[in-house]
């Protein structure tokens, strides 16, 4: 176990070069920012397999290390795509070390056994489908919180250090609503892959557990953002704190939950 903490510790190190990039006189999208992102990625996804190595496992601490590797290779892909994304640094990686920090702490918090019955292929899509879920509407919070900094820092008219790093409001947005329309997607067919694993496991489609219940709600509230900005041009901060919203519900669905069955329940 001591073991376990010295190797998530190096994970969690693995973080660090990324969080310092802020303190950079001049940002810029050079080899020290990719050099930052790689080791990002690498650092909790060695991590994270070399805990699943022959088995899966549920864990609370496992979980958030996948997250953490999942969302960060999401952000550098959003970094190549986009002209401004890579400029969510500041406030995604210091978010992403203070994962990996609950992650150290609960490291050896108990763990629930998986269910044999649901076919692998459904039980790795499900998964794979719910981390990217969780990524992408990461990042679409990430470019809201942006949003959020920008608007009141021209409202009084004093920029910060912070918000000069970040995407301006306009770009941000527009990430902001992408993010928000591809976790949509990706949540639809989290669901559907959910549902086939719970008739597998059960034989009925839907059972309403928190999870359940929280999920559908972050789905039903990422659609009704969604259709407000398209048909009423609703955004800036009024956005940002839906997405905010959303984002606080699969929260409590994904690792709320583990959070509560392995360490206050375990």
């Amino acid at each position: 176990m001591a073991a376990n903490v010295v190797y998530g510790a190096i994970a969690l190190a693995t973080l660090v070069p990324a969080a310092a990039l802020r303190l950079r006189a001049r940002d810029e999208r050079d080899a020290a920012f990719w050099v930052g992102v790689v080791l990002a990625i690498l650092g909790p996804a060695a991590w994270a397999s070399a805990q699943l190595w022959g088995a899966w496992r549920t864990g609370f601490a496992v979980s958030l290390w996948l997250t953490i590797a999942v969302t960060t290779v999401l952000f550098a892909g959003l970094a190549i795509a986009t002209r401004q994304g890579w400029r969510l640094t500041p406030i995604l990686v210091p978010y992403l070390v203070g994962l990996g920090v609950v992650a150290l702490i609960w490291q050896r918090a108990p763990e629930r056994p998986i269910a044999g019955t649901v076919p692998a292929a459904w039980f790795e899509t499900h998964i794979v489908l719910a981390l990217a879920t969780y990524g992408l509407l990461t990042l679409a919070a990430v470019a809201g919180v942006a949003v959020f900094l920008q608007e009141r820092a021209l409202k009084a008219k004093r920029p910060t250090a912070l918000t000069r790093r970040l995407p301006a409001v306009a770009e941000s947005e527009r990430l902001q609503v992408t993010l928000l329309g591809a976790s949509e997607f990706a949540l639809a067919f989290g669901l559907a892959t959910g549902m086939a694993a719970e008739y597998f496991e059960r034989g009925r489609l839907l059972v309403f557990d928190h999870k359940t219940a929280l999920s559908i709600a972050a789905f039903v509230a990422i659609g009704l953002l969604l259709a407000a900005h398209r048909f009423t041009g609703v955004r800036g901060q009024q956005a940002a704190r839906g997405i905010l919203l959303a984002y606080l519900l699969l929260t409590l669905a994904y690792p709320g939950v583990k959070f509560v069955t392995d360490v206050l329940m375990g």
